[in-house]
């Protein structure tokens, strides 16, 4: 076993370098103002991505393929290996501060979290240009009076790929299967077509003339609205990155209206404005996500007891109101079993309110496995629980009595349960909701006093 998991983490972190090799290599063609200072930079997103996921164990794999990458393209091996530290140090500086401060690989979850990683990508960003610039200027790699420019360059092209493909890499990994409805498939198709479209006008040959005098510059922006609402941050960072794919193959051949005269400075003001967007998409993503969260934690709440997660009082009500409706058309009867748990005050008083709290549970557990899907096992309250059986008679919904008093009895775990039962059959019992669980509460206390009586008469002799 230990084999096979040195095996599969040395893979690993080779994949890891291989994505980051293949990136630089591509990302490094569009470098213009030093073959190794590039505007725009996705092997940063990918080396947190793979930290936050992985682990700061696998920093080797990012020092490896920063190496490869910058010792293949120009320099000498002692600025490669500069500059490869930079870029490590940038991955595991901005993974330990996210890691501490920032909820770790959930930080696309919450707002707050989201800014602070952008706050930590801009700090470590900064730490990987000055490091790197350093390392090729006094290699002799560089000049002194390009020192600025090169580090600008180095800076928002880093910080550009952590904003913009860190959040796609890591939210895409932790859940890769969406779980769409086919009303959510033909939206997410329309999404997708309609941005390829926009993208293409706006960033393509055709109206190139018009737009690039033109303020089309947001139209663009629309769609990453409508991900970041309609389906969240995972989402909305897919399509951060296919604008920003599209954005900068436009831009690179003169289309678009980022396009200046320097091919760097065309890039940067283009990755200055995605890396700004998709921060602040992330952000309303977040939140969007974690109000329907809240939203989805009340409904439950309004539903469920907290103790337990068996249905509640006015959830047990609405069960018992529809199967009276289903018996007005279809003439099946259905019973409600009451149940009550023996002595939890003196449980209460003999091992504590957590133990007691604990043998609520534990019977709600048995209450589950004993039922069927139609069933509705519900608190009624304190103590006391309820089962509505539809389509059951008394006399089976009896059975199905017996067989929890049987699976409590089976339970070895102390302190030991065991519950009283009650009843009632509609019609048989009752026309209405109250005269029904009126039924069934009266035949639980009878049940419960003759146990009393046996219990006395018992001791007595």
């Amino acid at each position: 076993m230990k084999r096979s998991q040195f095996l599969k983490r040395i893979l690993t972190g080779l994949a890891v370098s291989a994505a980051y090799i293949v990136a630089g290599k591509l990302s490094l063609r569009l470098a213009s103002v030093h073959p190794s200072v590039s505007p725009v930079w996705p092997p940063t997103g990918i080396a947190i991505a793979a930290l936050l996921m992985l682990g700061r164990r696998f920093w080797p794999s990012i020092f490896a393929g920063a190496f490869i990458v910058n010792v293949t393209t120009a320099g000498s091996v002692a600025s490669s290996l500069g500059i490869a530290l930079g870029n490590t140090l940038e991955a595991v500086v901005a993974t330990s501060l996210v890691t501490r401060f920032a909820n770790g690989r959930h930080v696309f979850e919450k707002s707050w979290d989201v800014l602070r990683f952008a706050l930590y990508a801009v700090m470590s960003t900064a730490l990987a240009a000055t490091i790197g610039v350093t390392s090729l200027t006094m290699s002799g790699f560089a000049s002194w009076n390009q020192y600025g420019l090169n580090w600008r360059t180095w800076w928002l092209g880093d910080a550009a790929g952590a904003l913009i493909f860190a959040p796609f890499l890591l939210l895409w990994t932790l859940n890769s299967r969406p779980k769409w409805s086919k009303k959510q498939i033909l939206e997410a198709s329309a999404l997708f077509i309609c941005t390829l479209l926009t993208a293409g006008i706006v960033f393509g040959p055709v109206f190139h003339a018009q737009i690039r005098n033109d303020p089309w510059t947001f139209l663009c922006t629309p769609f990453l609205v409508w991900a970041a609402f309609r389906f969240g941050p995972r989402e909305a960072s897919a399509v951060i990155c296919v604008l920003c794919t599209m954005e900068v193959v436009g831009t690179v051949h003169g289309y678009g209206p980022f396009v200046r005269k320097s091919p760097n400075d065309s890039l940067l003001l283009l990755q200055s404005f995605i890396g700004l967007q998709a921060l602040m998409i992330l952000i309303f993503a977040a939140e969007v996500s974690e109000r329907q969260r809240q939203e989805e934690r009340v409904k439950r709440l309004a539903v469920s007891d907290p103790l337990t997660g068996l249905a509640n009082y006015r959830v047990l009500l609405e069960r018992i109101g529809m199967e009276i409706k289903r018996y007005q058309r279809n003439g099946r009867p259905f019973s409600v079993v009451l149940l009550d748990l023996d002595g939890l005050k003196k449980i209460n008083d003999t091992h504590g309110h957590v133990v007691g709290s604990a043998a609520l549970c534990r019977l709600a557990e048995v209450l589950y496995v004993s039922c069927r899907d139609i069933d509705t096992p519900a608190r009624y309250g304190g103590d006391e629980f309820a089962l509505v059986l539809p389509e059951i008679s008394a006399e089976y919904a009896r059975k199905v009595a017996q067989r929890i008093s049987q699976r409590l009895a089976e339970d070895a775990e102390v302190p030991r349960l065991t519950v009283s039962v009650g009843v009632a059959e509609y019609p048989r019992d009752g026309l209405t909701i109250e005269h029904l669980l009126s039924a069934a509460d009266r035949t639980l206390y009878e049940i419960k006093l003759r146990a009393a009586s046996s219990s006395r008469a018992l001791s007595s002799s």
